[in-house]
């Protein structure tokens, strides 16, 4: 018998399928990976039911956007959480998850946590100026965001990303009032969280659904998110209304004479931390050319 459903979990070769009469557990069937493709936490697909073999996931339908880090499908929105401290913000972290969201035409969304241990008012001008929506949180003296923050989820598949110990899956379960994930301590000697989640999984909260990810420390643009430099422009959304009004054609906004973007960050409309982070990207992607992809 076939179903249709959603993957909400994979371990160890096994695949968790939600459906209309309940969740079931498949393997996916060996073409998937003669054709180098993996099942990811969100895919809509279509599974066999069988009651004498393995329940098989047949076909993966078509993803509206992929991410490979974290590793989920057809997401509406990332919930990029960030601590004002333990771990410190991780500036160039921050903004690749958003440029990835924006490639993927995923809605970024910033969650500042842990708002007791340190001023965070720099983090949160930083992205508030670019246009996503920052919302500030602590589960020591000020709770009151939370309910704008589940507001959020409505209607939608959020992932929830961002460096290890940050607090993601504390603030999964506050938002959901009935989940207790595991959460984990920080280091004091290295400076960041343990993982406590180790693979992406699906939980509905309210109206809508979120997506708990494993937490990680850096992160690139390589597999399916590889960016060009003449694209990064793009995906900075600070930068959009200003493309085009530099002096020269095909300006790459790194310190040209006549640059609208470089004056800008100069007024300090434009965020000096993501400019520098831009300029970080832009010199790792350089040599990277279409023909080498």
């Amino acid at each position: 018998m076939q179903q249709e459903g959603i993957i909400i979990k994979g371990i160890g070769g096994f695949y968790y399928v939600e459906t209309s009469s309940g969740v079931f557990e498949c393997k996916a069937k060996g073409k998937f990976r003669k054709e180098k493709i993996s099942p990811l936490t969100g895919d809509k697909v279509t599974i066999t039911l069988r009651e004498d073999k393995e329940n098989t996931i047949d076909e993966i339908h078509p993803r509206k956007n992929k991410l490979t880090r974290p590793p989920v499908a057809n997401i509406d929105k990332l919930m990029i959480v960030v601590s004002s401290d333990k771990p410190a913000p991780n500036y160039p972290v921050i903004d690749k998850m958003t440029v990835l969201a924006e490639k993927n035409n995923i809605e970024p969304v910033i969650v500042i946590t842990k708002t007791d241990l340190a001023d965070c008012q720099q983090l949160y001008k930083t992205y508030a100026s670019t246009g996503y929506r920052v919302y500030l949180y602590s589960d020591v003296n000020d709770t009151s965001m939370l309910d704008s923050i589940k507001s959020e989820l409505k209607g939608c598949i959020t992932a929830f990303t961002g460096n290890s110990g940050v607090g993601k899956s504390t603030l999964i379960n506050a938002l959901s009032g009935d989940l207790s994930l595991k959460t984990g301590d920080i280091s004091d000697k290295l400076g960041r969280g343990r993982h406590t989640t180790r693979q992406a999984e699906i939980f509905h909260i309210g109206e809508g659904s979120v997506i708990d990810t494993a937490g990680f420390s850096s992160i690139d643009f390589s597999n399916d998110n590889v960016i060009l430099s003449r694209e990064l422009e793009l995906y900075f959304r600070e930068f959009a209304d200003y493309i085009g009004e530099c002096k020269f054609t095909g300006c790459a906004h790194l310190g040209e004479k006549g640059c609208r973007i470089c004056a800008l960050v100069e007024e300090g409309i434009i965020s000096r931390n993501r400019y520098e982070s831009y300029l970080q990207f832009y010199n790792e992607q350089k040599n990277l050319k279409e023909w080498n992809l």
